[in-house]
Formats: structure tokens, C-alpha cells, sequence
């Protein structure tokens, strides 16, 4: 396969990524709805075939289904984060620390008054799933606890993209909102079990793998 590369879409305090590799591309996330014309130029510039969805949060999430109905591609999450799509409460989060309970505040205000535009995930994709059929060398990793379905894709054993398993929003951190505490932990440690990677964050810069706590 052809060597991949990681563009990141800067999308308010968020991100989305295009992994491509100069015939097909991927999308990581779709960003609120405010960012969906910077989304939708950037899928065309990269030929994007497949939309990947770190878990259904709807910073995250929102322009699912208007990316999917305007290019006529498919869209892949974990099972079970499905619960999400109807309504983003249908995971409790809870936070620990005082920038966590400042991001939770916000988090919760906008989840009771925002509607994300439903969809049916056409692939239900699972840890050790491949991205080969869209001739991308990339991994589903499994990393629950910031929601039951949160995944991250590790692309070429380089790039870890891990959605909102991890946080750099003020500083580099485990994720700051959490739905199970152990499993967000766990996932961490997952992460740093990994190794030497890149690692693409839902909000902040790219920072080297490291320790998570």
C-alpha cells in the first residue's frame, strides 16, 4: 500500500482528519455543523471514500449524515456508541478534575440544546478492524471510557489518531470527560502500551506518545 499521510482540519477547538495516500482518502470525525463547508472542500480535495467516526459526541458527529447524503459514502462507528446518534445524554460524563468540570459545563449545555441530524452507520467497525478495502494501512483500536464506543485508528504503526481518548485542550492528559473511569484509564494505558506513535487528538496539536495518566 501506498504510504499514508494525516491532514488535520481544524475545526474551532476541535478536529477532524483526512488520512489519504494520493488515491483514497478517509475523514476521521465531521465536526459541528458551523464547520461543514471547511469539511466538505477538504473531502473533495482528498478524494475522501469513507467517513470514520472516533464515537458519537456531536462536536464529533454532527455533520455525519450531510458529509454521507452529499458524497455518497458510507459511514463507520462502533456499535455502541449507536445510542449516542438520537441523543448525546444517553451516556452519562462525568469529570474530576476543575478544567474537566469546566469542559463538562460547556459540554452539557450545548447536548441540551443541540439536535444532531440522525443517520444509520453503514459499518459497525470493532477493535482490530483494517481499513484495506479503502487501501489505507490503518488499525481500529478499541478505546472505551470517554463514551462505550470510542475507537482511535492507528495508521501505519506511526499515527495514532484516538479521538477524545485523549485530551489536549490545556495540557496533554488523559480525557477530561468520562462516561466509565476504569475503562478511560485503561484505554490510556492501552495507548502508551503502543508505543512510538504521533498522536492526533479530537481537540489540541499532535504531541509525541507518552505515559498517560
Amino acid at each position: 500500500m501506498k504510504v499514508s499521510e494525516i491532514h488535520r482540519i481544524k475545526c474551532g477547538n476541535g478536529n477532524c482528519y483526512i488520512i489519504e495516500n494520493g488515491t483514497n482518502g478517509i475523514l476521521v470525525d465531521t465536526g459541528k455543523k458551523e464547520f461543514i463547508d471547511n469539511v466538505l472542500e477538504s473531502c473533495k480535495r482528498y478524494s475522501v471514500k469513507l467517513i470514520v467516526l472516533t464515537h458519537a459526541h456531536f462536536d464529533h458527529a454532527e455533520n455525519a449524515a450531510r458529509i454521507s447524503d452529499s458524497m455518497g459514502i458510507p459511514i463507520a462507528m462502533n456499535e455502541n456508541d449507536r445510542n449516542l446518534i438520537s441523543s448525546n445524554t444517553n451516556q452519562s460524563l462525568s469529570a474530576a478534575t476543575i478544567p474537566g468540570k469546566i469542559v463538562l459545563a460547556a459540554s452539557l449545555r450545548e447536548f441540551s440544546v443541540r439536535t444532531m441530524p440522525e443517520f444509520k452507520p453503514d459499518i459497525l467497525l470493532r477493535d482490530g478492524d483494517t481499513l484495506s478495502n479503502y487501501e489505507i494501512d490503518a488499525q481500529i483500536i478499541g478505546l472505551p471510557g470517554h463514551t462505550d464506543g470510542s475507537i482511535g485508528i492507528d495508521v501505519e504503526h506511526k499515527h495514532l489518531i484516538v479521538g477524545d481518548a485523549l485530551m489536549n485542550m490545556f495540557y496533554p492528559t488523559v480525557s477530561m470527560l468520562y462516561h466509565n473511569r476504569k475503562e478511560m484509564t485503561e484505554s490510556a494505558g492501552k495507548i502508551s502500551g503502543m508505543g512510538k506513535r504521533t498522536i492526533y487528538f479530537g481537540h489540541g496539536k499532535p504531541v509525541s506518545n507518552r505515559k498517560w495518566r
